[in-house]
């Protein structure tokens, strides 16, 4: 009986202790385990067996007149009893290696990176990887560092900004959520936040055990959808992120493809980033909509004509689409460090046909499309046509991607055609060379993909 009791304390402490170490660690000291106890136990189990034969069959194969039994056999129930402690055991630690590493064969752990700019459909497009139960996925994190730190655009600031989200990004990627807490307004106390930016966009933020019961007169500024949970614990939400197979971010900070190479080379991430483009005069009359106070001159200028367009306004235009291009660009030339690692993907295809996109998307990744993942694809494009929001990421996708062009003056679509032109024509997004081309639906501005476009 000592045997029984001590043994599952014992390998209680040393379980403390494993955690502390690395998780590949933990599982090669449990899969060793496994197999010595299913050693012991398969030799326990034949000596009980053996020690369950009647005293007339022993006797009979050893030559020797039976004795009567005796009434309690001390030696077998201390034999069962260790045999049962084994058995609890293996249990045990079979369940924590499922925990560790997934049920099947999970494959190595991935790393998704979702690169996008505002208003391309990455709130929508990343739900594809939020629905996916064994992946840990954040929407914007990186929204903090923008919040805190202040880069004028540009030059040398450009360039910091960039390291700055790239050096956060690793860590987040590492599961170290931790880095966020010198940029939460105002600072957590003991871990705990009720300031994560669109925690309730984040699943994996609003499961058991990071959601903790809800605290009265506690202001949680973005909860969680459909649960009540109490401000967030990123000690718990950071174990979270460790226990599930794969991690996925989603950022429209980070425009710089050359700024991620330390990232893809580091050998504790298996990096696979996913660029989300768009037709560039379809986000403008997004961000006119959306963001109606930052767009105001635009707005008045298309509208009235009241107001001039200023230069910086179109040359910060052309800037955000050289950015892009030039990350694409460099993605699709394929160097060495980025082989097999990049896939660009028009929004304007997802939006055509959703679920072979995200099939793509997973199998380029590296990760099995879940029937979790299908039925939010199949219910969240089929919505009514008037019943899209401007942030909802249910729409009837077959409907809305093209809907810019009958609220867009022409004026705007031409300004934003110069601008961009190098972006579109690499894209296989058309110009428009009338106000009736843009109008008719039948004239298709969207060329074919190419297959080129997945690394």
């Amino acid at each position: 009986m000592e045997i029984r009791r001590a043994l599952p304390q014992d390998f209680r402490e040393l379980l403390h202790c494993l955690k502390m170490r690395s998780k590949y660690a933990v599982l090669l000291v449990f899969v060793v385990g496994l197999v010595i106890i299913e050693k012991e136990n398969n030799f326990i189990s034949r000596v009980s067996d053996k020690l369950k034969q009647s005293p007339q069959a022993l006797a009979e194969a050893n030559g020797t007149e039976a004795s009567p039994a005796p009434a309690e056999n001390g030696s077998l129930a201390s034999l069962q009893e260790l045999d049962a402690a084994f058995s609890q055991l293996r249990s045990h630690l079979h369940n924590i290696t499922l925990q560790l590493v997934g049920e099947g064969d999970p494959g190595p752990r991935r790393h998704v990176l979702l690169m996008a700019t505002t208003r391309t459909g990455s709130s929508f497009v990343g739900e594809f990887f939020n629905q996916q139960g064994s992946i840990f996925y954040l929407f914007e994190p990186l929204w903090h560092i923008e919040r805190t730190v202040t880069f004028e655009p540009g030059g040398a600031n450009a360039v910091g900004s960039a390291l700055v989200y790239r050096d956060v990004l690793k860590q987040l990627l590492l599961c170290d959520l931790y880095i966020l807490e010198s940029f939460i307004s105002p600072a957590p106390e003991d871990h705990l936040t009720p300031f994560m930016f669109r925690r309730g966009s984040s699943r994996s933020l609003c499961e058991e055990p990071v959601c903790t019961p809800s605290t009265k007169k506690v202001f949680e500024k973005y909860h969680c959808k459909n649960r009540r949970c109490g401000p967030l614990n990123i000690t718990l939400a950071a174990e979270a992120c460790r226990r599930k197979q794969h991690v996925a971010l989603k950022t429209v900070r980070i425009r710089q493809l050359e700024f991620l190479q330390p990232l893809v080379e580091d050998p504790r991430l298996d990096m696979r980033i996913i660029q989300l483009v768009r037709d560039p005069r379809a986000v403008l009359a997004s961000r006119i909509v959306a963001f109606s106070g930052k767009y105001e001159t635009w707005k008045k200028w298309a509208s009235e004509g009241e107001a001039p367009l200023r230069e910086e306004e179109v040359q910060r235009l052309r800037g955000n689409c050289e950015s892009i291009r030039l990350s694409a660009e460099l993605g699709l030339r394929r160097p060495g460090w980025l082989r097999g690692r990049y896939m660009l993907v028009r929004y304007e295809d997802v939006a055509r046909a959703p679920l072979q996109k995200a099939e793509e998307m997973y199998r380029f990744a590296g990760l099995p499309l879940t029937p979790q993942v299908e039925e939010w694809i199949n219910k969240n494009t089929q919505a009514p046509r008037d019943g899209s929001g401007v942030y909802s990421t249910r729409k009837n996708s077959s409907e809305q991607f093209e809907k810019w062009r009958f609220s867009i003056p022409f004026k705007l679509a031409q300004v934003v055609q110069d601008a961009c032109a190098p972006a579109m024509r690499l894209f296989g997004y058309k110009l428009a060379s009338s106000p009736a081309a843009l109008a008719n639906r039948s004239f298709s501005l969207l060329e074919e993909a190419q297959p080129s476009w997945v690394t």
